[in-house]
């Protein structure tokens, strides 16, 4: 960028994993550009990781508009209030020509991103991307921190949050919880669907051999995850508590940050408990570790790398699963530590 921006917005994702693969972009702009304020204009829902990133000394803004919705005048009238701020630069993380609006209607001038969806007059620093060159999609982000053209540099940090924990111990004593022993954590959930989820009998099963050895079991997740997490625990007979729906993503990250171990489907939870440094297992289905990996030395993951997968569909186009249902609880719990 020819000119050093003294403030910059953001554009986040409106997923949380896709959140966490943003931090790298934002340690890179920091290095850049020390003294920039830095703004993140992002759902309501993805804010409490935002939080615990340093790399953003500005606000949190939220972002109202759900994924699909056009919302035109709207956009126009938050585009408006942001341009009072100056921004000079913006960043846009999501490919469509929707996330592009606000920056240009805010006239910022310098408003970065992919080629998408024909924003050719929306973004004027303009990236192409390699997806050979960039095969993940943390790297695809920080990318965007470099002029156009630019090679990435490499090794690329991994996401590191930083919790408050002065409130841990009243989201503990609120849920009536304790930590002695540490708790294996299980996050059951997937929100693209259920291609991403290891069955609940699995869950269940891996719950009892915990138990077994005095490990307490806590299920997270959305009140979306509320149903499967009930039936992990009655499937595991009570071995594993469910407090899927029980706390806000602030709250979950607390709890992340305590695990002795997380064993978790693709999803947002895997990556923030990947960038709270806890020691993970990741179940791959129907995704890919190739594309959106656990960013940590911690992590392990299984991936059976059936023909059939990956395939990227929300639900088993082929019935059976076999992804995931091959991938037994007795070879989840050795990588248990």
């Amino acid at each position: 960028m020819e000119v050093e921006p003294s403030r910059i917005l953001i554009v986040a994702p409106s997923w949380i994993g896709d959140t966490v693969a943003a931090q790298p972009l934002l340690m890179r702009l920091r290095k850049h550009y020390p003294d920039a304020r830095i703004d993140v204009l992002a759902p309501p829902w993805v804010a409490a990781v935002l939080h615990a990133m340093p790399e953003i000394n500005g606000n949190v803004i939220d972002n109202p508009f759900a994924h699909g919705e056009l919302r035109l005048v709207d956009r126009w009238a938050l585009a408006r209030k942001l341009k009072a701020n100056g921004y000079d630069a913006a960043y846009v993380l999501p490919n469509s020509l929707k996330s592009a609006l606000i920056p240009f209607f805010a006239r910022i001038p310098h408003r970065v991103g992919f080629i998408g969806e024909s924003r050719y007059g929306l973004i004027n620093v303009r990236h192409t991307l390699d997806k050979i060159a960039l095969p993940l999609q943390v790297e695809r982000y920080a990318v965007l921190a470099e002029a156009p053209g630019q090679p990435l540099p490499r090794p690329l940090p991994n996401p590191a949050l930083q919790i408050d924990a002065v409130s841990i111990p009243a989201t503990l004593a609120n849920l009536g919880l304790s930590v002695s022993p540490p708790p294996v954590i299980f996050c059951p959930g997937a929100e693209f669907g259920v291609a991403k989820r290891w069955p609940a009998q699995h869950f269940a099963e891996l719950a009892q051999k915990l138990a077994a050895q005095g490990t307490p079991v806590w299920l997270l997740g959305s009140k979306k995850d509320g149903v499967v997490g009930e039936e992990i625990a009655r499937l595991s007979k009570g071995a594993a508590r469910n407090l899927c729906g029980l706390t806000n993503l602030e709250q979950a990250v607390q709890l992340l940050s305590l695990a002795r171990h997380v064993v978790t489907n693709d999803s947002g939870l895997m990556h923030v408990a990947a960038a709270l440094g806890r020691p993970l297992t990741a179940l791959f289905g129907s995704s890919s570790p190739e594309y959106t990996p656990p960013l940590s030395d911690k992590a392990q993951t299984i991936w059976l790398k059936l023909e059939c997968s990956p395939c990227f569909q929300r639900e088993c186009p082929l019935g059976h699963l076999n992804c995931l249902r091959g991938i037994t609880a007795e070879r989840v719990a050795h990588t248990v530590t």
